[in-house]
């Protein structure tokens, strides 16, 4: 549950800013909270006079708005043909296998959103991933883990319950040969 003072003043910021431009509302609250939550999505209906289904009619039009939480950084991973072809797939793989999800998902600490899209539009560097708005071309499942560490805060270890022979270095699993 978000705080209602700060909700308030935040939003009372964010409106007098945009005005009654509902989209670039919706941006700025997805900005300030990595999603639109619903209880501030009904706020801005009501302060905007606007009807909730109308609000939610844009929220749920353009794909850039997220109604349920994500983390902190979004990866996306080409499924496109072009880069489908060139191994898509086992970078998309790979990146499962290191964050321990599958797309769609969070990891647990909300640190990755693990997400596919059907073109990047970069199909001459494919496959591509994009994390937080970098594009990473050419990318091949051996270059993933230097790609995802630049995005962790901090290195942490941790031996997986499982096997000894499996740590998690930053949240990143790392397999060791035995």
């Amino acid at each position: 549950m978000i705080d209602t003072k700060e909700r308030s003043n935040g939003l009372d910021a964010i409106i007098s800013r945009n005005g009654r431009l509902l989209i670039s509302v919706l941006e700025d609250i997805q900005e300030q909270y990595n999603y639109l939550p619903e209880e501030i999505l009904r706020e801005v209906a009501s302060r905007m006079n606007t009807p909730l289904r109308d609000v939610y009619g844009i929220a749920t039009f353009y794909n850039a708005f997220r109604l349920k939480p994500c983390g902190k950084h979004i990866i996306n991973v080409c499924q496109g043909t072009a880069c489908h072809v060139r191994g898509g797939k086992r970078v998309l793989e790979r990146i499962e296998d290191l964050l321990d999800i599958k797309a769609g998902e969070n990891t647990k600490d909300m640190q990755f959103t693990l997400e596919t899209v059907n073109c990047l539009g970069a199909c001459a560097i494919g496959p591509v991933m994009v994390v937080d708005g970098t594009y990473y071309g050419n990318t091949t499942p051996s270059k993933v883990e230097t790609i995802l560490s630049k995005y962790q805060f901090k290195a942490r270890e941790e031996k997986d319950e499982k096997s000894k022979n499996i740590k998690r270095v930053g949240g990143l699993k790392k397999i060791s040969a035995k």
